[in-house]
């Protein structure tokens, strides 16, 4: 199946994820902002039918997201639902916001396509903590991976904002990676994730005028991780640039969920 995952912003809103940041004591210039809405679809590999599958999917309207009893989604931290997007977490030091659907997934084959907008105001290009998306074992677990729990199940994917490794040099921030963990690896807060990264780049998705876009697509057993962004005039066609190198995600289901974090005050 295809699934389709999309995060948003606009109208100067902010949003992050649940948990708590972890990592190095460093001051974080300012808090973060993303911005949520999400689609899931279902392909089948041979024939790449794209169907929507709507109990992974949350998109406008959003009355009744995170507060009804038959909602299909489940707000955790500070994030909120607004009248054009879900926000996870204000432009706030240590704020943390998530996300979750309510379904197990159990698709062979998918994509997400997460479209999203982050808005800070911190200096140069660099705030708040970051935020990541997730296709795991266990749900509704907050903790120190961008307000998720570590030492999961599963995929994540993270859209890294802020540089905790100080020597590092040649890694350029924002820095989008994903990890498989099979549930015994950590993640590495104070070196980025380096140690059991996949594969990743360097994305510049902060503050921008235009839609942004992370493809993740599973299909065949292999995995993909790709950015997309649409200017309003040139060029004509989206730019895009691909991320990560296949893996193998195992396991029966999956739980979905985006969580965010703003930085430590």
């Amino acid at each position: 199946g295809r699934f389709k995952l999309l995060v948003g912003s606009g109208g100067g809103e902010k949003m992050a994820a649940a948990g708590k940041a972890a990592g190095p004591q460093r001051r974080r210039e300012t808090g973060l902002c993303v911005l949520l809405q999400l689609l899931l679809w279902v392909a089948l590999a041979e024939q790449m039918e794209e169907h929507l599958k709507r109990e992974h999917s949350l998109t406008k309207p959003y009355q009744g997201v995170g507060s009804s009893s038959s909602s299909l989604w489940e707000l955790m931290g500070n994030a909120m639902v607004m009248t054009q997007f879900v926000r996870l977490t204000p432009d706030i030091q240590s704020k943390q916001g998530a996300v979750w659907n309510r379904v197990p997934c159990y698709l062979r084959d998918w994509e997400m396509q997460v479209h999203f907008k982050i808005h800070g105001q911190g200096k140069k290009n660099l705030n708040g903590d970051g935020f990541a998306i997730w296709y795991t074992k266990d749900r509704m677990q907050p903790g120190p991976v961008f307000g998720s729990k570590d030492n999961f199940l599963g995929l994540g994917v993270f859209v890294d904002t802020y540089p905790n490794e100080e020597k590092q040099q040649e890694r350029v921030f924002p820095y989008v990676s994903a990890m498989v963990s099979n549930g015994s690896l950590a993640y590495d807060h104070d070196r980025d994730g380096r140690p059991t990264e996949l594969g990743g780049c360097t994305a510049m998705v902060r503050n921008l005028n235009h839609d942004t876009f992370l493809v993740i697509r599973y299909v065949k057993r292999r995995l993909t991780v790709s950015v997309f962004f649409l200017w309003p005039h040139f060029p004509p066609a989206p730019a895009f640039f691909m991320c990560s190198p296949r893996e193998d995600l195992g396991g029966r289901f999956a739980w979905i969920n985006v969580s965010c974090v703003s930085g430590l005050a």
